[in-house]
């Protein structure tokens, strides 16, 4: 069985980037840059994955997780000094190997798929992905015999003029061979311009041991962007967000603004949703089927289920079941689930709050740590009084209570199912069910009063 095996690239220090966070780490359209390509490498079921780790190794393995192997490059002394960090994890093994970048997050997974698939239907030793370019400066030029098969590749520092008009380059991804990979890198030598030890190198190193090396060109150039600095990490959020968007709309979403509508890699969108200009969805948030979102909304890690209407709303790790209205300038915090036929109005803040079918809290309220039954209406101006300063504490309210305007619900508290509070009042005892109520001053009206205070006042 010929088994398939991953190494990605990442210990470069990135110090174009000009930060504090090692380059792969950097995001685009929400997710790390290596995090996009082991996700895809995992996509197309390969065995075994392999990071090549420098700078920042700790924070590298603490976002792709301990399923991954790991090879430390101390010093960076280039690509194929990298891929000999792996001497221990890969060489004695039988299989075929795909190297990858840690910085080129655009390319795809269907031509990772297809470059592992070329290379084993030709019985190439190695196969590298390339593609044309108009402007080729930078990259690694692709040298070919008079039969048209791949000789060798030359960096462009090393490249002669005449190999410098060559339009084909190298994306930097192959597939090999995993022994005949690790017995070339042996052969390496860096007498370059950089003083380096180049992967590239072992395509001209298997052609004169007269070993198969094979292309495959992948017509989309983008693919290939390697990202060294915040103005190519600006393109590539760019160009992945315009992707992520179009695959949206081809699967029956619409889009009113692709252009102010920003949608993170993760985030699943169901039929006939419609997503209004100037919405984020972020992380992992799943939109169900005929919801509308936006405008101006903002989701994260957020599940939304069918027919959910969201406006001018941020929403965080929550849950709005079907056929609510969440909005406008409304903003729920983590831990809260809006249930079915609920309506969240304006101004509204809810936090670790559970809103049963049917309720509404219409406009002016603070519901934190609450669990409000079905049916309950809430007036404007309510508040859970949840914290006392040491403790959180939670709010009870039945199915069809009904909480009058500018009430005060001091936590511990627990309002009784179809209980009744009056408006204005504050409440820091239980209310037993069908029972109403008031906790407020007397109303006091002393006669003339009034225009004694604006003479003093004066």
């Amino acid at each position: 069985m010929n088994q398939k095996f991953a190494v990605v690239l990442a210990a470069g220090q990135g110090t174009r980037m000009k930060s504090k966070l090692y380059k792969v780490l950097h995001k685009v359209c929400g997710k790390p840059m290596v995090q996009h390509i082991v996700d895809k490498l995992r996509n197309i079921s390969v065995d075994e994955i392999a990071v090549v780790v420098g700078h920042g190794a700790e924070a590298v393995k603490q976002q792709l997780g301990s399923d991954i192997k790991y090879a430390f490059q101390e010093q960076q002394l280039g690509t194929a000094h990298a891929m000999l960090m792996c001497k221990d994890l890969l060489k004695d093994k039988v299989g075929t190997t795909i190297v990858v970048t840690g910085d080129t997050p655009l390319i795809k997974e269907e031509t990772l798929r297809g470059l592992m698939q070329h290379h084993l239907q030709v019985h190439a030793a190695a196969t590298v992905l390339t593609t044309v370019l108009d402007d080729a400066t930078g990259y690694g030029r692709i040298v070919r015999n008079h039969q048209s098969h791949v000789e060798r590749i030359v960096e462009h520092k090393d490249a002669t003029e005449e190999e410098r008009k060559i339009g084909e380059i190298s994306t930097g991804i192959f597939c090999f061979d995993n022994q005949k990979l690790f017995a070339a890198l042996a052969e390496v030598r860096n007498d370059n311009v950089q003083g380096e030890y180049y992967l590239p190198d072992v395509i001209e190193i298997l052609t004169k041991q007269n070993e198969m090396i094979s292309a495959y060109q992948t017509d989309d150039p983008e693919e290939g962007m390697g990202v060294n600095d915040r103005v190519q990490l600006s393109y590539a959020e760019q160009v992945m967000r315009r992707r992520i968007n179009e695959g949206h709309m081809k699967n029956g979403v619409t889009l009113i603004d692709p252009a102010t509508t920003y949608i993170e890699a993760d985030v699943v969108i169901g039929r006939d949703s419609v997503i209004e200009p100037g919405t984020h969805l972020r992380g992992k948030t799943v939109v169900g089927e005929d919801c509308v979102v936006g405008p101006q909304a903002d989701l994260t890690d957020t599940i939304l289920e069918n027919e959910v209407h969201i406006q001018y709303t941020v929403v965080q790790q929550s849950t709005i079941r079907n056929v609510a209205s969440v909005g406008p300038f409304a903003y729920v915090r983590p831990g809260s689930d809006i249930g079915e036929h609920t309506k969240v109005g304006d101004f509204v803040e809810l936090k670790n709050t559970i809103l049963g079918n049917g309720s509404k809290v219409s406009h002016l309220s603070y519901l934190g740590d609450a669990t409000v039954g079905q049916h309950v209406n809430v007036g404007c101006g309510t508040i859970t009084v949840n914290y006392d300063g040491v403790k959180k504490h939670r709010t009870i309210i039945g199915d069809n209570a009904f909480i009058g305007c500018n009430a005060n619900l001091i936590a511990p508290v627990q309002i009784g199912d179809g209980a009744y509070v009056a408006a204005g009042s504050t409440i820091n005892q239980d209310v037993p069910e069908q029972s109403m109520a008031i906790a407020r001053e007397r109303q006091t009206n002393k006669e003339g009063y009034a225009a004694k205070l604006l003479r003093k006042e004066k």
